[in-house]
């Protein structure tokens, strides 16, 4: 009898602060730096995001979005028996976050790791949970996207600050004698580390470098919509079926330009693309499980349905996985 993994409980949290466009203009003017709502949204489409107070960390968003997937999937916490997180802003330098998100759920014992993948890290934890589970080392993982970038950006670069914010989702996968997860695909390149990155590190107690992020906004545009398409036809062919075939596109809500110009790609329209960038700006590797949330609890994406999600992040790392509700 075949192992498969089964998405059976999603979740998500998202800070109490939330900012509009109008928000971050008045914060950006009070240092000298011009923007506005109209030029924000040209560029990206987002129109509000949310930032985490002093004291919440991605452990308290992880903890509270895991807890409604726990909920959705009608578990307990101690039945999960792997904790992977995906995040690029860990509460401290060690232990992991997972290990810190799985001490408030009152969990002990099974494995608990971070994956640092940036804006792809929730495709390539689910990649590696799917893989867990088919090879029999887990049967019911919590997989995490959780972030606070906030805590990372320059408020004197409006070509940086407006784009992303904080949050978190989570998914229960189950191990099922039915196809869930149909497909995956994940890849990285190294020598395009320089187009978003955060180059700061620790030393003797002190930050050293650049603690800030940095992005080169044209080189990723131009390097993530040919990716994005790249990973989707080839988890398409992985599981022998076309573009058409797809219900709903769930894509890394980075830039609502890159999303259409992916979803042109695929001849998918983008009535069948789920997007939140408009109201959580880019919240990295928290920002494919909200999306899916989001459409799982409003009801656009019941059992079922195929689902084709992918990512682009810092690294560069993309990748994609196709599954069924």
């Amino acid at each position: 009898m075949s192992l498969y993994s089964r998405i059976t409980g999603t979740g998500s949290a998202l800070p109490p602060r939330r900012l509009s466009n109008a928000d971050m203009v008045e914060r950006l003017a009070r240092d000298g730096i011009e923007t506005s709502d109209d030029w924000i949204i040209e560029r990206t489409g987002i129109r509000a995001r949310y930032f985490a107070d002093e004291g919440m960390f991605s452990s308290d968003l992880g903890a509270e979005a895991a807890r409604r997937a726990i909920d959705a999937a009608g578990r307990s916490p101690a039945e999960v028996d792997l904790i992977i997180v995906a995040t690029s802003t860990p509460d401290m330098v060690f232990p992991s976050t997972a290990t810190i998100v799985q001490r408030k759920l009152g969990i002990a014992g099974c494995p608990a790791f971070d994956l640092q993948a940036v804006c792809t890290g929730f495709i390539y934890a689910l990649t590696v949970a799917d893989a867990m589970i088919r090879s029999g080392s887990a049967r019911c993982a919590l997989v995490i996207g959780a972030e606070v970038f906030s805590r990372i950006l320059d408020f004197k670069d409006r070509t940086t600050c407006v784009l992303f914010g904080d949050g978190a989702g989570a998914v229960v996968l189950e191990a099922s004698e039915r196809p869930g997860i149909l497909a995956t695909d994940i890849h990285a390149d190294g020598r395009h580390l320089a187009i978003l990155c955060v180059p700061g590190h620790v030393q003797g107690g002190q930050v050293l470098g650049d603690p800030l992020l940095k992005i080169d906004g044209p080189a990723v545009f131009k390097l993530a919509v040919g990716v994005l398409e790249e990973t989707a036809r080839a988890v398409l062919q992985r599981a022998g079926m076309g573009s058409e075939e797809v219900d709903w596109l769930v894509p890394h809500q980075a830039n609502v330009r890159i999303m259409q110009s992916a979803a042109r790609k695929l001849k998918l329209p983008m009535d069948r693309v789920i997007v939140t960038v408009d109201q959580h700006g880019n919240t990295s590797a928290a920002s494919i499980p909200l999306a899916l949330d989001a459409g799982v609890r409003d009801g656009r994406i019941p059992s079922g349905l195929r689902v084709l999600r992918v990512g682009v992040g810092g690294g560069l790392t993309w990748g994609s996985v196709l599954l069924k509700m």
